[in-house]
Protein backbone atom coordinates (compact mmCIF):
# COMPACT_ATOMS: atom_id res chain seq x y z
CA UNK A 1 0.00 0.00 0.00
CA UNK A 2 1.42 3.36 -1.02
CA UNK A 3 -1.57 5.73 -1.02
CA UNK A 4 -1.95 7.27 2.42
CA UNK A 5 -5.75 7.32 2.13
CA UNK A 6 -5.70 3.53 1.81
CA UNK A 7 -3.04 3.15 4.48
CA UNK A 8 -5.12 5.07 7.02
CA UNK A 9 -7.98 2.61 6.63
CA UNK A 10 -5.97 -0.62 6.54
CA UNK A 11 -3.02 -0.35 8.93
CA UNK A 12 -3.16 -1.48 12.54
CA UNK A 13 -6.10 -3.84 11.91
CA UNK A 14 -6.19 -7.64 12.00
CA UNK A 15 -9.90 -8.53 11.92
CA UNK A 16 -9.37 -12.25 11.44
CA UNK A 17 -7.09 -12.39 14.48
CA UNK A 18 -9.91 -10.81 16.51
CA UNK A 19 -12.95 -12.95 15.64
CA UNK A 20 -13.64 -10.86 12.53
CA UNK A 21 -14.08 -7.64 14.51
CA UNK A 22 -13.27 -4.70 12.22
CA UNK A 23 -11.62 -2.47 14.83
CA UNK A 24 -8.84 -3.59 17.20
CA UNK A 25 -10.46 -4.40 20.55
CA UNK A 26 -9.69 -2.44 23.71
CA UNK A 27 -7.25 -4.49 25.78
CA UNK A 28 -7.00 -3.13 29.34
CA UNK A 29 -4.21 -4.63 31.41
CA UNK A 30 -1.68 -4.17 34.17
CA UNK A 31 -0.39 -7.70 34.90
CA UNK A 32 0.60 -9.96 32.01
CA UNK A 33 0.72 -13.70 32.75
CA UNK A 34 3.22 -16.18 31.27
CA UNK A 35 2.67 -19.91 30.85
CA UNK A 36 6.19 -20.85 31.99
CA UNK A 37 9.40 -19.59 33.55
CA UNK A 38 11.09 -19.85 30.15
CA UNK A 39 8.50 -17.51 28.62
CA UNK A 40 8.87 -15.09 31.53
CA UNK A 41 12.65 -15.01 31.13
CA UNK A 42 12.38 -14.55 27.37
CA UNK A 43 10.14 -11.51 27.92
CA UNK A 44 12.83 -10.05 30.18
CA UNK A 45 15.41 -10.47 27.43
CA UNK A 46 13.21 -8.61 24.90
CA UNK A 47 11.36 -6.03 27.04
CA UNK A 48 10.22 -3.86 24.12
CA UNK A 49 8.71 -6.67 22.06
CA UNK A 50 5.11 -7.72 22.64
CA UNK A 51 3.21 -7.43 25.89
CA UNK A 52 5.36 -7.26 29.03
CA UNK A 53 3.44 -5.12 31.50
CA UNK A 54 0.41 -2.88 31.07
CA UNK A 55 2.49 0.27 31.34
CA UNK A 56 4.50 -0.82 28.29
CA UNK A 57 1.33 -1.14 26.23
CA UNK A 58 -1.32 -3.64 25.16
CA UNK A 59 -2.34 -4.87 21.70
CA UNK A 60 -4.55 -1.77 21.38
CA UNK A 61 -1.54 0.47 21.98
CA UNK A 62 0.58 -1.50 19.56
CA UNK A 63 -2.06 -1.27 16.82
CA UNK A 64 -2.02 2.52 17.05
CA UNK A 65 1.77 2.69 17.16
CA UNK A 66 2.08 0.43 14.12
CA UNK A 67 -0.44 2.52 12.18
CA UNK A 68 1.30 5.82 12.93
CA UNK A 69 4.76 4.43 12.16
CA UNK A 70 3.48 3.36 8.75
CA UNK A 71 1.79 6.72 8.16
CA UNK A 72 4.93 8.68 9.06
CA UNK A 73 7.26 6.31 7.22
CA UNK A 74 9.39 5.57 10.29
CA UNK A 75 10.65 2.40 11.94
CA UNK A 76 8.46 2.35 15.04
CA UNK A 77 6.27 4.66 17.11
CA UNK A 78 5.53 5.00 20.80
CA UNK A 79 2.43 6.59 22.33
CA UNK A 80 2.84 8.94 25.31
CA UNK A 81 0.36 10.96 27.41
CA UNK A 82 0.47 14.25 25.47
CA UNK A 83 2.08 16.06 22.58
CA UNK A 84 4.24 18.06 24.97
CA UNK A 85 5.35 14.83 26.65
CA UNK A 86 6.38 13.53 23.22
CA UNK A 87 8.54 16.61 22.74
CA UNK A 88 10.13 16.68 26.19
CA UNK A 89 10.82 12.95 26.23
CA UNK A 90 12.52 13.22 22.85
CA UNK A 91 14.70 16.04 24.14
CA UNK A 92 15.59 14.02 27.23
CA UNK A 93 16.39 10.95 25.14
CA UNK A 94 19.18 12.71 23.25
CA UNK A 95 20.50 15.41 25.60
CA UNK A 96 22.52 15.38 28.80
CA UNK A 97 24.46 17.89 30.91
CA UNK A 98 27.01 19.77 28.81
CA UNK A 99 25.19 19.23 25.51
CA UNK A 100 24.01 21.92 23.10
CA UNK A 101 20.59 22.03 21.43
CA UNK A 102 19.63 23.96 18.30
CA UNK A 103 15.94 24.83 18.58
CA UNK A 104 13.91 26.64 15.92
CA UNK A 105 12.79 30.08 17.11
CA UNK A 106 9.20 29.54 15.94
CA UNK A 107 8.68 26.50 18.13
CA UNK A 108 5.57 25.77 20.21
CA UNK A 109 5.65 27.97 23.31
CA UNK A 110 5.65 25.20 25.95
CA UNK A 111 8.61 23.57 24.17
CA UNK A 112 10.58 26.79 24.59
CA UNK A 113 9.55 26.97 28.25
CA UNK A 114 10.89 23.44 28.83
CA UNK A 115 14.19 24.35 27.19
CA UNK A 116 14.56 27.58 29.14
CA UNK A 117 13.75 26.03 32.52
CA UNK A 118 14.14 22.25 32.80
CA UNK A 119 16.89 21.75 30.21
CA UNK A 120 18.73 24.81 31.48
CA UNK A 121 18.58 23.33 34.98
CA UNK A 122 20.10 20.14 33.58
CA UNK A 123 22.96 22.24 32.11
CA UNK A 124 21.84 21.80 28.52
CA UNK A 125 22.34 25.00 26.51
CA UNK A 126 19.76 25.97 23.89
CA UNK A 127 20.39 28.23 20.91
CA UNK A 128 17.32 29.42 18.99
CA UNK A 129 17.69 29.78 15.23
CA UNK A 130 15.80 31.55 12.46
CA UNK A 131 13.69 28.91 10.63
CA UNK A 132 14.88 30.21 7.25
CA UNK A 133 18.56 30.57 8.15
CA UNK A 134 21.47 28.20 7.58
CA UNK A 135 22.04 26.30 10.83
CA UNK A 136 25.60 25.23 9.99
CA UNK A 137 27.33 28.30 11.53
CA UNK A 138 25.50 27.67 14.82
CA UNK A 139 26.68 24.09 15.26
CA UNK A 140 29.22 23.45 18.01
CA UNK A 141 31.32 20.46 18.93
CA UNK A 142 28.77 19.57 21.64
CA UNK A 143 25.62 20.07 19.52
CA UNK A 144 23.68 16.82 19.85
CA UNK A 145 20.21 17.64 18.53
CA UNK A 146 18.61 19.98 15.99
CA UNK A 147 14.89 20.47 16.54
CA UNK A 148 12.54 21.68 13.80
CA UNK A 149 8.88 22.65 13.72
CA UNK A 150 7.60 23.22 10.21
CA UNK A 151 5.39 25.08 9.63
CA UNK A 152 6.18 27.07 12.74
CA UNK A 153 3.84 27.58 15.65
CA UNK A 154 1.27 30.37 15.18
CA UNK A 155 3.03 32.04 12.24
CA UNK A 156 3.68 29.04 9.93
CA UNK A 157 7.20 29.67 8.63
CA UNK A 158 8.20 26.63 6.53
CA UNK A 159 11.71 25.24 6.90
CA UNK A 160 13.97 23.65 4.30
CA UNK A 161 13.93 20.39 6.21
CA UNK A 162 16.18 18.49 3.81
CA UNK A 163 18.86 21.17 4.04
CA UNK A 164 18.84 21.08 7.84
CA UNK A 165 18.97 17.30 8.03
CA UNK A 166 21.78 17.14 5.48
CA UNK A 167 23.90 19.37 7.71
CA UNK A 168 22.95 17.33 10.77
CA UNK A 169 23.80 14.01 9.16
CA UNK A 170 27.27 15.12 8.08
CA UNK A 171 28.04 16.18 11.65
CA UNK A 172 26.49 13.12 13.31
CA UNK A 173 23.72 15.18 14.94
CA UNK A 174 20.22 13.82 15.54
CA UNK A 175 17.34 15.74 13.93
CA UNK A 176 13.81 15.83 15.32
CA UNK A 177 10.68 17.59 14.06
CA UNK A 178 7.30 18.51 15.48
CA UNK A 179 5.18 17.22 12.60
CA UNK A 180 1.77 17.90 14.17
CA UNK A 181 0.80 20.50 11.54
CA UNK A 182 0.83 17.92 8.73
CA UNK A 183 -0.60 15.11 10.89
CA UNK A 184 1.80 12.82 9.02
CA UNK A 185 -0.50 13.08 6.01
CA UNK A 186 0.85 16.10 4.12
CA UNK A 187 4.55 15.73 4.92
CA UNK A 188 6.73 12.61 5.13
CA UNK A 189 9.57 13.53 7.48
CA UNK A 190 11.74 10.46 7.05
CA UNK A 191 11.88 10.99 3.30
CA UNK A 192 13.53 14.34 4.10
CA UNK A 193 16.19 12.91 6.41
CA UNK A 194 14.53 13.37 9.81
CA UNK A 195 15.50 10.92 12.57
CA UNK A 196 12.58 11.48 14.98
CA UNK A 197 9.10 12.80 14.20
CA UNK A 198 6.68 13.97 16.88
CA UNK A 199 2.95 14.52 16.77
CA UNK A 200 0.35 15.74 19.22
CA UNK A 201 -2.26 13.10 18.44
CA UNK A 202 -4.54 15.28 20.58
CA UNK A 203 -5.06 17.35 17.45
CA UNK A 204 -5.85 15.88 14.03
CA UNK A 205 -5.28 12.18 14.66
CA UNK A 206 -7.87 12.05 17.44
CA UNK A 207 -9.79 14.87 15.80
CA UNK A 208 -12.60 15.27 18.34
CA UNK A 209 -11.10 17.37 21.17
CA UNK A 210 -11.53 14.64 23.76
CA UNK A 211 -8.17 12.84 24.15
CA UNK A 212 -4.69 13.96 25.20
CA UNK A 213 -1.92 11.97 23.50
CA UNK A 214 1.46 12.29 21.84
CA UNK A 215 3.26 10.00 19.40
CA UNK A 216 6.98 9.70 18.76
CA UNK A 217 8.11 7.96 15.58
CA UNK A 218 11.79 7.17 15.09
CA UNK A 219 14.04 5.62 12.50
CA UNK A 220 15.81 2.37 13.31
CA UNK A 221 19.04 4.07 14.41
CA UNK A 222 17.35 6.21 17.08
CA UNK A 223 14.39 4.02 18.06
CA UNK A 224 15.90 2.29 21.10
CA UNK A 225 16.93 5.57 22.74
CA UNK A 226 13.42 6.93 22.31
CA UNK A 227 11.77 3.77 23.61
CA UNK A 228 14.06 3.56 26.64
CA UNK A 229 13.43 7.21 27.52
CA UNK A 230 9.67 6.74 27.47
CA UNK A 231 9.74 3.39 29.27
CA UNK A 232 12.20 4.30 32.00
CA UNK A 233 10.30 7.40 33.13
CA UNK A 234 7.11 5.37 33.39
CA UNK A 235 4.89 6.90 30.74
CA UNK A 236 1.69 5.07 29.86
CA UNK A 237 -1.39 5.78 27.78
CA UNK A 238 -4.88 4.45 28.23
CA UNK A 239 -5.89 1.70 25.78
CA UNK A 240 -9.30 3.37 25.62
CA UNK A 241 -7.61 6.55 24.38
CA UNK A 242 -5.60 4.51 21.87
CA UNK A 243 -8.86 3.08 20.56
CA UNK A 244 -10.26 6.60 20.09
CA UNK A 245 -7.05 7.69 18.33
CA UNK A 246 -7.27 4.71 15.98
CA UNK A 247 -10.88 5.55 15.22
CA UNK A 248 -9.92 9.14 14.46
CA UNK A 249 -7.07 8.00 12.23
CA UNK A 250 -9.48 6.24 9.86
CA UNK A 251 -11.17 9.50 8.85
CA UNK A 252 -8.06 11.72 8.99
CA UNK A 253 -7.77 12.37 5.27
CA UNK A 254 -11.43 13.24 4.67
CA UNK A 255 -11.53 15.54 7.71
CA UNK A 256 -8.34 17.31 6.71
CA UNK A 257 -9.64 17.84 3.19
CA UNK A 258 -12.59 19.76 4.65
CA UNK A 259 -10.42 21.67 7.14
CA UNK A 260 -8.09 22.65 4.30
CA UNK A 261 -10.89 23.77 2.00
CA UNK A 262 -12.53 25.93 4.66
CA UNK A 263 -9.27 27.47 5.90
CA UNK A 264 -8.24 28.47 2.39
CA UNK A 265 -11.66 30.01 1.72
CA UNK A 266 -11.45 32.02 4.93
CA UNK A 267 -7.83 33.03 4.33
CA UNK A 268 -8.69 34.33 0.86
CA UNK A 269 -11.68 36.22 2.24
CA UNK A 270 -9.53 37.78 4.97
CA UNK A 271 -6.94 38.83 2.40
CA UNK A 272 -9.62 40.88 0.61
CA UNK A 273 -11.27 42.40 3.68
CA UNK A 274 -10.63 45.98 4.74
CA UNK A 275 -8.81 46.36 8.03
CA UNK A 276 -6.70 43.21 7.65
CA UNK A 277 -2.99 43.99 7.46
CA UNK A 278 -1.64 40.49 6.86
CA UNK A 279 -2.88 36.92 6.44
CA UNK A 280 -0.46 34.08 7.21
CA UNK A 281 -0.98 30.71 5.55
CA UNK A 282 1.72 28.44 4.04
CA UNK A 283 -0.18 28.27 0.74
CA UNK A 284 0.13 32.05 0.31
CA UNK A 285 3.15 33.21 -1.69
CA UNK A 286 4.15 35.78 0.94
CA UNK A 287 4.40 33.19 3.74
CA UNK A 288 8.08 32.74 4.68
CA UNK A 289 9.25 29.43 3.23
CA UNK A 290 6.27 29.12 0.88
CA UNK A 291 8.52 27.62 -1.80
CA UNK A 292 9.52 24.82 0.58
CA UNK A 293 5.86 24.17 1.37
CA UNK A 294 5.08 23.86 -2.35
CA UNK A 295 8.05 21.53 -2.84
CA UNK A 296 7.64 19.28 0.20
CA UNK A 297 3.98 19.27 1.27
CA UNK A 298 0.92 17.77 -0.38
CA UNK A 299 -1.69 19.91 1.38
CA UNK A 300 -2.55 22.19 4.27
CA UNK A 301 -4.71 22.04 7.37
CA UNK A 302 -7.34 24.19 9.08
CA UNK A 303 -5.03 26.79 10.59
CA UNK A 304 -4.72 30.41 9.44
CA UNK A 305 -3.48 33.50 11.25
CA UNK A 306 -4.15 37.16 10.54
CA UNK A 307 -3.19 40.62 11.74
CA UNK A 308 -5.57 43.56 11.94
CA UNK A 309 -4.89 47.25 12.00
CA UNK A 310 -3.89 48.49 15.49
CA UNK A 311 -6.78 48.17 17.94
CA UNK A 312 -7.46 48.52 21.66
CA UNK A 313 -7.83 45.65 24.10
CA UNK A 314 -11.51 46.56 24.29
CA UNK A 315 -11.77 46.09 20.54
CA UNK A 316 -10.05 42.70 20.72
CA UNK A 317 -12.38 41.65 23.56
CA UNK A 318 -15.41 42.79 21.57
CA UNK A 319 -14.33 40.65 18.63
CA UNK A 320 -13.67 37.55 20.73
CA UNK A 321 -16.47 37.77 23.27
CA UNK A 322 -19.21 38.00 20.66
CA UNK A 323 -18.18 35.08 18.45
CA UNK A 324 -21.01 32.61 17.83
CA UNK A 325 -19.21 29.78 16.02
CA UNK A 326 -15.52 30.28 16.79
CA UNK A 327 -14.79 29.13 20.34
CA UNK A 328 -12.09 30.88 22.38
CA UNK A 329 -9.76 28.14 23.54
CA UNK A 330 -6.37 26.48 23.23
CA UNK A 331 -5.41 23.59 20.95
CA UNK A 332 -6.80 22.77 17.51
CA UNK A 333 -7.51 19.81 15.27
CA UNK A 334 -11.02 19.01 16.45
CA UNK A 335 -14.21 19.29 14.44
CA UNK A 336 -15.01 22.71 15.92
CA UNK A 337 -13.68 26.14 14.94
CA UNK A 338 -11.48 28.03 17.39
CA UNK A 339 -9.87 31.46 17.69
CA UNK A 340 -7.15 32.81 19.99
CA UNK A 341 -5.27 36.11 20.15
CA UNK A 342 -1.47 35.93 20.24
CA UNK A 343 1.66 38.07 20.20
CA UNK A 344 4.70 36.19 18.88
CA UNK A 345 7.38 38.79 19.52
CA UNK A 346 7.86 38.49 23.32
CA UNK A 347 8.64 34.77 23.06
CA UNK A 348 11.06 34.91 20.12
CA UNK A 349 14.72 35.80 20.24
CA UNK A 350 16.19 34.97 16.81
CA UNK A 351 13.50 36.51 14.61
CA UNK A 352 11.48 39.72 14.54
CA UNK A 353 7.73 39.86 13.97
CA UNK A 354 7.17 42.83 11.62
CA UNK A 355 3.51 43.62 12.41
CA UNK A 356 2.12 45.84 15.17
CA UNK A 357 -1.61 45.11 15.18
CA UNK A 358 -3.41 42.36 17.10
CA UNK A 359 -2.79 38.82 15.85
CA UNK A 360 -5.36 36.05 15.79
CA UNK A 361 -5.03 32.37 15.00
CA UNK A 362 -8.00 30.47 13.62
CA UNK A 363 -8.64 26.79 13.52
CA UNK A 364 -11.29 26.32 10.85
CA UNK A 365 -13.51 23.40 11.75
CA UNK A 366 -16.14 21.43 9.89
CA UNK A 367 -18.91 24.03 10.01
CA UNK A 368 -20.23 25.76 6.89
CA UNK A 369 -17.53 28.10 5.55
CA UNK A 370 -19.94 30.91 4.68
CA UNK A 371 -21.35 30.94 8.21
CA UNK A 372 -17.83 31.02 9.66
CA UNK A 373 -16.99 33.98 7.43
CA UNK A 374 -20.14 35.74 8.59
CA UNK A 375 -19.14 35.18 12.23
CA UNK A 376 -15.68 36.61 11.56
CA UNK A 377 -17.04 39.56 9.65
CA UNK A 378 -19.35 40.49 12.50
CA UNK A 379 -16.46 40.16 14.95
CA UNK A 380 -14.20 42.39 12.88
CA UNK A 381 -16.95 44.99 12.70
CA UNK A 382 -17.12 44.97 16.51
CA UNK A 383 -13.34 45.36 16.75
CA UNK A 384 -13.30 48.25 14.30
CA UNK A 385 -16.21 49.97 16.05
CA UNK A 386 -14.28 49.99 19.35
CA UNK A 387 -11.04 51.15 17.71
Amino acid sequence: MTAKDTLLVQVGREPHANHGVVNPPVYRASTILYPSLADYEEADRTPFTGTRYGRRGTPTTFALEEAVARLEGGYRSVAVPSGLAAITLTLMAFLKAGDHLLMVDTVYGPTRRFCDTVLKGFEVETTYYDPLADVAPLIRANTKLIFLESPGSLTFEVQDVAAVTAVARVRGIVSAIDNTWSAGLFFSPFEHGIDVSIQAATKYIVGHSDVMMGLITANEATWLRVKRATAFVGTAVSPDDCYLALRGLRTLSVRLARHQETALAIARWLARRAGIVHVRHPAFADCPGHAFWRRDFTGSNGLVSFVTEPASREGVAALLDGMRLFGLGASWGGYESLIIPFDPQPVRTATRWPYEGPCFRLHCGLEDADELIEDLDEGLKRLQARG
